[in-house]
């Protein structure tokens, strides 16, 4: 057995612990196993080509960046702050628990890529989160920023996350029942679906109540500052 296009792996290895640029090293542990391999160059390029050819459907979200680009370019960033700025009774919680439970319903009826960290969080969902921030806590600072972005970005994650396992055409409901089932035990999709539901609304109560503590803890803020400069 031909064990030399193992060293591929240690080309991975050695190139992410000595912090080269990820591609780079990936590209050229892929060449060096196949090469290894026996592979000749026409040999490696056909099967590149083939495996991007019947791959390329994973790479539609690569059209989402120049369209978040041209729209943040436009203008869409502060328009959302301008708009959640003149809703003083939308808070951020009320925003992020909204958009955690529209999250997971359309996550689980397999709607997963109608939102996500580029193509609503960043462009529309943190803007919006710092605005309603920005209603309680004026005097916003670059670290109160990126906090309120990865809050916004675990909302997201989460509600996605546990949301997309209650679907039963859902890659992992099937991973599942696969393993069950070469195991001997029969479960339908349904019956795994059914059984991630209460899971999914532990997710949900969980991390509504980890935003409600985050919107808290900046309404203190807020009303130390106050008390400071009343003093």
């Amino acid at each position: 057995m031909n064990y030399w296009p193992l060293l591929g792996v240690a080309v991975i290895v050695v190139g992410f612990l000595l912090r080269f640029n990820p591609v780079l090293v990936v590209v050229t542990a892929a060449i060096s196993s196949a090469l290894l391999a026996g592979l000749t160059v026409p040999a490696l390029l056909a099967l590149l080509g083939k495996s991007f050819v019947s791959s390329r459907m994973l790479l539609i979200f690569v059209l989402t960046l120049p369209v978040n680009g041209l729209l943040e370019r436009a203008g869409l960033r502060e328009h959302a702050q301008r708009w959640i700025g003149r809703l003083h009774g939308l808070t951020l919680a009320r925003l992020l628990i909204g958009y955690l439970l529209l999250r997971q319903l359309l996550a689980m009826v397999g709607l997963t890529g109608v939102a996500g960290p580029a193509q609503t969080v960043r462009p529309l969902l943190a803007p919006m989160g710092e605005a309603a921030v920005e209603n309680i806590l004026p005097t916003l600072d670059d670290a109160d920023r990126d906090e309120l972005r990865a809050v916004a970005a675990a909302t997201d994650n989460i509600g996605r996350f546990f949301g997309e396992d209650v679907f039963v055409a859902v890659g992992g409901v099937l991973l599942i029942q696969a393993f069950y089932v070469q195991h001997g035990i029969e479960l339908t999709p349904l019956s795994i679906a059914l059984w991630a539901l209460p899971t999914a609304i532990a997710a949900f109560i969980i991390q509504s109540v980890r935003v409600w503590l985050y919107q808290r803890r900046l309404q203190r803020r807020a009303a130390d500052a106050r008390a400071e400069s009343a003093g």
